[in-house]
């Protein structure tokens, strides 16, 4: 009897031990799904060289750092190259990150590679620029880009007084959803079709200086009659004022731009560019770093409005306000700006 009794107690703590043992690796499989603790989050930028995307990752540095995360950082070889953004979330889904941030080159391109990425479970935060359709994301934090080109128009035609706008573009490229955004807003600011005989020229510029100041002096050399100009960005912007400086039209050309660089917000105080559309790089890094880190430990995702991604501000700076157009002064602007005193 005392054999049976012992045989029966082993049993049943033999059941009892293989009981725990089985449910704490159900609940590890259950947490492997929404981990808690440190993990790795990935951030793919346009380029690594644009102080917007400087900031950007300064930005999702301090903000990983405070949450105990590790950061792996990459970027475009350049501004429109998607093909080492592809290689860069090749290599993060390689290394098992829990989530990727990216600012897509190519708003379709990129799109493959970061539905694949879905398929093992990473949490995709597209940032700045969205995707098609906003595909192969699961949220989006970005200026809103049409409102941010509406903004340059209304203060572009208002600046422009009683005068006939005789406009030249300096866009980005084909194929970039903030750049069709940004045009697309302006045009609407300025009150003007897409077809308008009062555009009298544009180029794309890549968002480059020195290639929006080429742009800038060919379509100059075409038609001098030029008085307004918007750019896509701050760098362009200031391709643009070069060559009319050059030509000796500085000051007579009303030129507009957005990002809201400290470099820019110091161009619009010295007069070089009228106005500027700040957007806030860093603000969106640091919320799509909370927001993985909300979805990969209790799986939360954030509501995304209907306009497909979630607005993380845009605010016009300039010295020479408007009536009607509310406005930020350059004082402001240089204690929000990003990108260096």
């Amino acid at each position: 009897m005392r054999l049976v009794r012992y045989g029966v107690v082993v049993a049943v703590l033999v059941f009892v031990i293989v009981g725990i043992a089985t449910g704490s690796r159900n609940r590890s499989g259950s947490a492997a799904q929404h981990t808690k603790g440190s993990f790795s989050i990935g951030l793919v930028t346009k380029t690594n060289s644009n102080p917007y995307f400087i900031s950007m990752l300064a930005a999702a540095k301090s903000e990983a750092k405070a949450k105990g995360l590790r950061l792996i950082a990459k970027a475009g070889t350049l501004d429109g190259d998607n093909q080492s953004q592809v290689s860069a979330v090749e290599d993060m889904i390689a290394a098992n990150v829990k989530a990727i941030m990216i600012v897509p080159n190519d708003s379709k391109g990129i799109i493959p590679v970061l539905k694949e990425a879905q398929k093992k479970g990473i949490y995709i935060v597209d940032l700045d620029t969205q995707t098609e359709g906003n595909q192969g994301v699961d949220v989006t934090y970005a200026t809103n880009n049409f409102q941010a080109g509406v903004l340059q128009g209304k203060y572009v035609k208002a600046a422009l007084g009683s005068k006939k706008p005789q406009l030249a573009m300096l866009d980005l490229e084909p194929g970039v959803s903030v750049g069709d955004q940004r045009h697309n807003g302006f045009l609407q600011g300025m009150g003007l079709p897409k077809n308008s005989p009062d555009i009298l020229g544009r180029g794309d510029t890549n968002g480059d200086q020195g290639k929006a100041q080429t742009v800038m002096e060919n379509l100059l050399q075409k038609e001098s009659s030029i008085n307004a100009v918007y750019s896509i960005n701050e760098p362009s912007g200031m391709g643009g004022y070069t060559a009319a400086k050059n030509a000796g039209k500085a000051g007579q050309i009303v030129i507009g731009s957005i990002d809201g660089g400290c470099s820019g917000v110091k161009a619009v105080k010295s007069g070089q560019l009228a106005a500027t559309v700040m957007q806030f790089p860093g603000k969106m890094a640091k919320i799509g770093i909370d927001t993985s880190v909300a979805f990969v430990h209790d799986g939360v995702k954030p509501k995304v409005p209907a306009s497909g991604f979630i607005d993380t501000g845009e605010q016009l700076i300039t010295d020479k306000p408007v009536g009607g157009l509310p406005s930020k002064d350059t004082t402001w602007g240089l204690k929000n700006c990003w990108g260096g005193s």
